[in-house]
């Protein structure tokens, strides 16, 4: 969830999103609120069986076809699952997306980062690795720059993260495979957002160039890393706002009143921004559970 509380606690996009769409947030196995250390002996998920989960959500909760929206190795998921349940897919939003297998610089950084996680769990070096990717130097901070408070709270956040779930996470990331020959056959409505500053800045820019030209569009945000949801939220707000008009979905108008913003702040009450009452579904619900399983316990 830190990946997106900087656009849904923007008032403006939050009133935009939360008119027009009703929010669910899938959190990868073990990364989800208050959760428990997986099992070492439980088999790692391979990207395939994540995007499959996908749509064990779907189905549980009696959802059709879906808007979705995912950062960097979720954005991934969301690629891989719109590929494979094309039916079931709206439209994707993608920030700093990955669509090419690791490079073997990526893959043994990975291995090496997987190792920390493993003998030292979420020490300095591993979530030092993790701020460098997910944002700019800028809010980054340096020797003379105290690091900007949404670097803070996402490093607070790391810091209650299990690292064996970071682990197996990271270890499913770093296996998945080259999705770039699928591109050209999506045909749901794509839109990019990538930070200059990104080091996957130039994977969404040949991720772009395999996608039809016709469904997808792409905006690189200046002086802004991978999240572009944390650092920038305002920069998304029109090119959404676009992006939802072709599918006939528009923001409330009569509560605009800047030509400039797409919404105004006034139209979303303070108390709609907490989690609970944003339409996210917090409740973990636990996927491949086998039905054996479940008359044992009603027994």
């Amino acid at each position: 969830m830190s990946c997106f509380q900087g656009l849904f606690f923007c008032p403006e996009a939050a009133s935009l999103l939360l008119h027009n769409f009703c929010i669910y947030h899938i959190s990868p196995p073990g990364h989800e609120l208050g959760a428990a250390s997986i099992h070492p002996d439980e088999p790692v998920p391979s990207v395939d069986d994540l995007a499959d989960q996908v749509i064990e959500v779907l189905n549980y909760f009696g959802l059709g076809a879906v808007m979705c929206m995912g950062v960097t190795a979720g954005a991934y998921i969301l690629t891989l699952f719109a590929l494979k349940y094309r039916e079931r897919v709206l439209g994707l939003i993608l920030i700093s997306p990955l669509c090419k297998a690791p490079s073997w610089s990526e893959w043994l950084y990975n291995k090496v980062v997987s190792n920390f996680l493993y003998f030292y769990g979420m020490c300095g070096f591993v979530k030092e690795y993790l701020l460098q990717r997910y944002f700019s130097q800028e809010v980054r901070g340096d020797a003379d720059v105290q690091e900007s408070d949404i670097v803070q709270a996402c490093r607070k956040l790391l810091d209650e993260r299990k690292s064996i779930n970071v682990l197996r996470f990271l270890q499913a990331i770093n296996g998945r495979p080259d999705i770039t020959e699928g591109l050209r056959r999506l045909k749901c409505r794509t839109l990019i957002f990538v930070g200059d500053d990104s080091p996957f800045h130039s994977e969404a820019l040949y991720m772009t160039s395999k996608l039809d030209r016709r469904y997808s569009a792409l905006v690189e945000v200046q002086s802004c890393g991978s999240m572009v949801t944390e650092e920038q939220p305002h920069a998304m707000l029109i090119p959404m706002e676009y992006f939802f008009m072709g599918y006939g979905l528009y923001r409330p108008y009569r509560f605009s009143e800047s030509p400039r913003s797409p919404l105004s702040p006034s139209c979303i009450s303070p108390e709609l921004l907490s989690p609970e009452s944003m339409g996210l579904k917090l409740k973990p619900i636990k996927t491949r559970v086998s039905l054996q399983t479940e008359k044992g316990r009603e027994r």
